[in-house]
């Protein structure tokens, strides 16, 4: 019977049944393991789930009967893919089950920067609304997205889905490959990054972290940007320089930005979007949007089909 273990089950949330993984084999699952409990925790496991739980060299060295890693998300870089190839031991993701969590979260920054939602919400609340003696209010004007240009950081299945909302809602749709290699034929795509961004009203970042990407949209980059735009990193935190993206904020280069995704998660009490000047400018999630109910469920049964695929399970 395999022998499975689940490194950080909590991850996935308490409302997720993991039974169809469970039910694979002998079946043990731990809410949360340190970097020093994981060689214990794998030793004698045929197969390793892990959302963020790193993977290494050491790591698998320690478990010789480790078979297979599977990965509790689409990302694999929490696991030396290399070494792994390296010892035979298959790496499985879960590939597009979070694609319209992620669109859902990605529109709904994105709509709630242009629209300035923040500061209408709290006009009401704070009981200026009431004290105006207007019905509306002008004084905070926002844009509409339609005719105006909407970019892409990467073009895969995710970034494909959200660049179909922003042609429904009337806008132009541009990609950067960050491949350098142009592959739709139905966005126009501008490898030139700078020339890129400074052609876009909205930005959204969608492309996996790797030596390409690490460190991709820096002070440079944002300052190319038109003063009006808005930029949302839904990829990984380290795609943009976060101290340069609170410096861009704060001396107005940029009108907006939202993130998702940080170089460190959670994010040290220290971190440099805590102190920016300009907090309205600024919207943060704590790393959901790929955690919509049915994408959870659907990121477990992709667990599990790889398991069964792997071993040729009935």
């Amino acid at each position: 019977m395999l022998k499975i273990v689940f490194l950080d089950a909590q991850t996935l949330g308490s409302d997720i049944s993991l039974a169809p993984v469970a039910s694979l084999g002998e079946y043990v699952s731990y809410p949360a393991t340190k970097p020093e409990e994981v060689f214990d925790r794998i030793r004698g496991f045929d197969v390793v789930v892990t959302n963020k739980v790193w993977m290494g060299k050491e790591q698998m060295d320690s478990s010789p009967a480790l078979k297979l890693i599977c990965v509790a998300a689409t990302g694999t870089n929490n696991v030396d893919t290399a070494y792994a190839a390296a010892k035979g031991i298959p790496v499985r993701n879960a590939v597009d089950y979070s694609t319209e969590s992620v669109t859902q979260v990605t529109w709904m920054h994105i709509l709630n920067l242009v629209g300035k939602a923040r500061y209408f919400d709290t006009y009401v609340k704070d009981g200026s609304y009431s004290a105006s003696g207007c019905f509306t209010n002008a004084a905070v004007p926002f844009c509409e997205l339609h005719g105006k240009t909407f970019g892409t950081v990467g073009l895969g299945n995710i970034g494909s889905r959200v660049a179909g909302v922003a042609e429904a809602f009337g806008m132009k749709v541009l990609y950067f490959p960050t491949s350098g290699k142009p592959h739709s034929d139905r966005y126009e795509a501008d490898t030139d990054l700078r020339s890129f961004l400074s052609r876009c009203d909205v930005v959204s970042v969608h492309c996996p972290l790797n030596a390409r990407t690490d460190g991709l949209i820096g002070y440079a980059e944002l300052a190319a940007m038109k003063p009006s735009a808005v930029i949302v990193n839904m990829g990984r935190g380290g795609i943009v320089v976060e101290a340069d993206l609170v410096r861009a904020l704060d001396e107005g280069l940029i009108a907006g930005a939202a993130a998702d995704v940080f170089t460190k998660e959670p994010l040290p009490e220290d971190h440099p979007y805590g102190r920016v000047r300009h907090p309205e400018r600024l919207l943060l999630t704590p790393h959901i949007g790929w955690a919509s109910r049915e994408a959870r469920e659907c990121l477990v049964a992709k667990i599990a089909e790889n398991i069964v695929k792997t071993f040729e399970l009935s």
